[in-house]
């Protein structure tokens, strides 16, 4: 088994540990210490992402979907979809192999839930892999959680979510959270707002290798399938556990979070 590196931090354990998590080093731990005293809500919104993965598992499966593809995963725990719906099949797929490493010791003896290394991007092979598990002639609850603002629109996620969406059987849910810090002014132009610990990077094409997407934009990655109420929203407002009070803290960023469904 390949060994893990306890002198280099690595996004996938810290994020373990953002989500108070145990399956992660000291390295982790201070790297990430660091990064929430420059980001303060870097924790706030990994948090608020994985509560929306939760419930958008328990909707995707209360409608009577028992298997999942979970796309660019990190490490499956801290109520990773396996734990929020334990009778469905799960296939978990990362290119990380230091993720790999991790989650197949993880997820060893799970009957119900295995680890593929491969990269979203290529479509036939995770597909082709995952259905050694899954069966992909029945509705599949896609999973592209906290993953695609980290793709430029020059490695092509767009066409390759299209050819993911073509090959989804009926029934079949598209769960999406994306972050983004652009918006449109009234009269239709683009103006940028500034990043406030967004890991999406700063811009499509940067340096950081991430994508700056509008609302618009995320909302192209479903295609033409149908939006499940309350549509593309904040990751908070979609089908929250209870009602807003007053006095509750508010995200500084914008993290945007949807599903969709393709018609029977």
């Amino acid at each position: 088994m390949r060994q893990f590196d306890q002198q280099r931090p690595n996004p996938a354990r810290m994020y373990d540990y953002m989500l108070g998590g145990k399956d992660n080093f000291a390295v982790d731990r201070l790297a990430l210490d660091q990064l929430a005293e420059l980001v303060p809500e870097a924790v706030p919104l990994a948090r608020a992402n994985r509560a929306f993965l939760q419930r958008a598992v328990r909707y995707v499966a209360a409608a009577g979907v028992r298997q999942f593809l979970d796309l660019g995963s990190g490490l499956p725990t801290q109520g990773s979809a396996h734990e929020v719906a334990p009778e469905a099949r799960v296939v978990y797929v990362d290119h990380d192999p230091v993720v790999a490493a991790h989650s197949r010791a993880l997820l060893e003896g799970s009957g119900r839930a295995v680890f593929v290394e491969a990269d979203l991007l290529d479509v036939d092979e995770v597909l082709h892999r995952a259905g050694a598990l899954l069966d992909l002639a029945e509705p599949v609850g896609v999973l592209l959680v906290s993953i695609l603002h980290f793709i430029p629109d020059t490695a092509g996620p767009q066409d390759a979510v299209a050819a993911l969406r073509e090959r989804l059987a009926p029934g079949s849910h598209l769960v999406i959270s994306h972050a983004t810090t652009r918006a449109r002014t009234e009269d239709g132009e683009r103006a940028r707002t500034p990043s406030r610990g967004s890991s999406s990077g700063s811009s499509s094409g940067s340096s950081s290798g991430g994508a700056d997407r509008t609302p618009s934009e995320i909302r192209a990655f479903f295609g033409d399938l149908p939006l499940e109420p309350p549509g593309l929203v904040q990751a908070t407002d979609w089908r929250p556990d209870r009602p807003k009070l007053v006095g509750d803290w508010s995200l500084p960023s914008s993290l945007m979070a949807g599903v969709a469904r393709r018609p029977v």
